[in-house]
């Protein structure tokens, strides 16, 4: 499982982040994996157009989060 990967902010907008997806993408589909989830905390527009541009589908599944009251 990947997580937690961020690209360094000197090396945004060249290509990185989009290779590791398409790399991790390509490896899940080699070993047979029908799927691949990603979740984010992200709102900002420039985020979430970066994910739909590598292949994710914004509505394709409905998170729901629960943390404990303070």
């Amino acid at each position: 499982m990947i997580e937690n990967v961020v690209t360094h902010s000197a090396y945004r907008r060249r290509g990185c982040g989009s290779a590791i997806l398409q790399t991790a993408l390509s490896h899940a589909w080699s070993v047979g994996c029908y799927k691949v989830m990603l979740l984010t905390g992200r709102k900002d527009e420039a985020t979430l157009r970066f994910y739909q541009s590598a292949g994710f589908d914004p509505n394709g599944k409905q998170a729901f989060i629960a943390k404990p009251a303070v």
